[in-house]
């Protein structure tokens, strides 16, 4: 009976760990949102590869996990030499470095308004902003290629990269949000256009198109193809 309920406790422990990384994310959008999404706006980026910072969080939470249901990895943390000599500083490590991964997974944001496009980074808390006049290139296409780690890109997705005259890139498909929850495919779409009339040069491909197909409905992929087949 005791092994059945340790059984079930790990079980509902792991779906506890689930639930939580899902949180996770779902606070760190509400927190991006809050601090750096004002009302009016066209569409928000969480640019990689810090989004998949993300995924540190979840080593905390399986960290626990094993602490609650792993005896020996309990004991060796309560009483193992070196944990017990330098548990202070352990703790007072981690602390830190939890608070400066939080910073940098919140902070790279890039908003895209209607007149301008405003970049938010580790070391640009208060934005730094860009008028579409200072977009110097477009590339767009379809990754061929699958994902390698947490800070890649499956194969299939969608990128459409603007340049800017300082060197920035920042892929628009990376998106955080939308307004109404509108898909981020229609809005691209939209703003490409507007770009290719103010004549922003364009890199686009249709090599690997046919990969979209195997995720996404046909109303999406017609818009990745209007949008990839846009130029002057």
């Amino acid at each position: 009976m005791k092994k059945l309920i340790a059984i079930i406790l790990r079980v509902l422990g792991f779906i506890a760990i689930i639930l939580l990384s899902i949180g996770i994310f779902i606070l760190i959008a509400f927190i991006q949102e809050e601090l750096f999404v004002p009302k009016e706006y066209i569409i928000w980026i969480f640019r990689s590869p810090y989004s998949g910072l993300v995924f540190i969080f979840e080593v905390y939470l399986f960290g626990a996990y094993f602490y609650v249901f792993n005896k020996e990895f309990r004991d060796a943390w309560r009483y193992g030499g070196f944990f017990k000599k330098y548990r202070k500083i352990l703790l007072a490590s981690i602390t830190a470095f939890t608070i400066v991964l939080l910073y940098t997974v919140i902070t790279p944001v890039t908003v895209v308004k209607a007149d301008k496009i405003v970049n938010y980074a580790f070391l640009a808390p208060m934005g730094k902003e860009y008028s579409y006049n200072d977009i110097v290139k477009i590339q767009t296409g379809v990754y061929g290629k699958g994902r390698s780690s947490v800070f890649g890109h499956s194969k299939g997705d969608f990128f459409y990269i603007i340049e800017l005259n300082d060197g920035t890139k920042i892929n628009l498909a990376e998106v955080g949000g939308t307004p109404k929850d509108a898909d981020e495919r229609f809005i691209i779409e939209k703003l490409d256009i507007r770009l290719v009339n103010m004549n922003v040069p364009k890199e686009t491909s249709m090599k690997n198109f046919e990969y979209t197909k195997k995720s996404l409905g046909k109303i999406y992929t017609d818009k990745i193809r209007n949008i990839l087949e846009n130029t002057k």
